[in-house]
């Protein structure tokens, strides 16, 4: 291997503000704020039909049934329509690893390696190289589809989305005038963060935080292990709650056949083979005692999900694996970029990318199915530390505090794997980019309104069934 191939020439930083300026010639700031589909816009409910063709039939109407019960609901399962919309659209040619789901739920306290709880976006189903503006119009939107679902005015949607968008451009600003390993180890620990928002805060809002880190801090693989499973003759075994949680043994057509548990076990040893050889030795002081079918999300409902449980000393020595199925991202088709031959894999680098600290368990397999169908996996542990937002709980003030917090944190994420001072340049001084954007997000979020309306119509007239659990 050559030092060419290694590394790439870099322009300098005066020239990659010029490239990022001249984005603007591409997609001016101001145009931002259109969205208007064409006559060729795809049928909603087609494209999201066309993902559930891929997915385990039997669960395919608990997905339509958790899109139906509100517009934000649906908003967290068409990340696939909004991809479509969005690559039909001029792009700025600002390359970053996308999250590709950039919703306000996928930010959330997560725990590192070293057992600090920090904030960083946890879902990377989607993860592409593409525009960088894709994810910020997505992130932008989700606050004003969550705050309608409030009942906040148009006014406080606004507010929240302005926030989140101010702190993405500052902070893109800020990583600009960084070195390089500085925006790599840059990360929002709990800390950090009640420091910097202890000023904007009401002592209400400061004792929620507080609660919410330790509420974080409790979800533990213990508290985990203790809900999601019992004490059985044969010892620990995952509690069954069907159609949500499903043993293999309840999944078997003929109970004496073994052949899908060899295929997860197959799926286990394939996985560890991508870990490193440090975190191979710690997996192999477990043993597989126990797998089930897990329903998750609101837009992966229907992709194959596993639970493996696995023990080390003994009974209260457990390690809580989930495998989850990786389909090709829904941006695939709109950026003519990498293609990967594992989408597992590609979930796992996107995710290194993007994350400032990843699972130590996590990694990725292919497993061929009993109907003779490769499928792709990535492996993370089930909970570790999660901390989940409850926007439905917060008033307007803390609604735009949690919109700075994920603008933030999805600007360290770009800075990571694209080029901030480019996107910085771009951006510029001024809040052009910021009310573009603002205007986008309300638009976008009254085609989710219609299209969500679509999805009702279509269960009305039966083109296809929900299920409401």
């Amino acid at each position: 291997m050559t030092a060419s191939s290694v590394f790439t020439t870099r322009l300098p930083a005066v020239e990659r503000a010029a490239y990022g300026r001249r984005a603007r010639t591409r997609v001016p700031r101001s145009e931002q704020a259109r969205f208007e589909p064409g006559p060729k816009r795809p049928d909603p409910i087609e494209v999201i039909e066309r993902q559930s063709a891929t997915r385990v039939p039997e669960l395919v109407p608990i997905r339509y049934g958790r899109m139906l019960e509100s517009p934000f609901r649906f908003y967290r399962g068409a990340a696939a329509i909004m991809a479509a919309d969005l690559g039909a659209a001029p792009s700025t040619g600002l390359q970053v690893q996308l999250c590709g789901d950039a919703h306000l739920l996928n930010f959330r306290l997560l725990a590192s390696p070293e057992r600090h709880l920090v904030f960083d976006i946890n879902d990377f189903d989607e993860t592409l190289p593409g525009p960088f503006e894709w994810d910020v119009k997505r992130l932008a939107t989700s606050f004003v589809t969550a705050g309608r679902a409030n009942g906040f005015s148009r006014r406080e949607q606004d507010d929240a989305v302005r926030a989140c968008l101010l702190a993405y451009r500052e902070r893109m600003r800020e990583f600009a005038g960084m070195r390089t390993l500085d925006i790599w180890y840059a990360q929002d620990d709990a800390d950090r963060l009640r420091k910097l928002l202890a000023s904007a805060m009401d002592r209400t809002a400061r004792r929620r935080t507080a609660l919410a880190t330790a509420r974080a801090r409790a979800r533990t693989q213990m508290q985990a292990f203790e809900k999601l499973t019992r004490t059985t003759a044969e010892g620990r075994r995952i509690t069954p709650d069907p159609p949500l949680i499903t043993p293999l043994g309840d999944l078997r057509p003929d109970p004496g056949d073994d052949a899908q548990e060899k295929e997860l076990q197959t799926l286990l040893e394939g996985y560890a083979r991508t870990l490193s050889s440090e975190r191979r030795h710690l997996l192999r002081h477990y043993h597989l005692v126990d797998i089930a079918r897990k329903v998750v999300g609101v837009g992966s409902v229907g992709t194959r999900c596993w639970i493996l449980l696995l023990l080390g000393r003994d009974d209260d020595d457990p390690l809580l694996l989930q495998a989850k199925e990786a389909q090709e991202s829904v941006l695939a088709a709109h950026t003519g970029g990498e293609h990967y031959d594992n989408q597992g894999r590609r979930v796992v680098t996107g995710q290194r990318l993007i994350q400032t600290t990843s699972d130590i368990f996590l990694g990725w397999t292919h497993v061929m199915g009993l109907d003779g169908r490769g499928r792709d996996f990535y492996v993370r542990q089930l909970r570790d530390w999660k901390g989940i937002v409850q926007p439905e709980t917060m008033d307007p003030a803390l609604f735009a505090l949690f919109g700075h917090l994920c603008g933030a944190s999805l600007a360290r994420a770009h800075a990571r794997s694209g080029d901030p001072i480019a996107i910085a340049a771009y951006l510029g001084r001024s809040d052009r980019f910021d009310r573009a954007l603002t205007a986008f997000a309300q638009s976008y979020a009254d085609h989710n309104e219609r299209d969500h309306e679509a999805l009702r119509a279509a269960v009305r007239t039966g083109r296809i069934s929900a299920e409401q659990l």
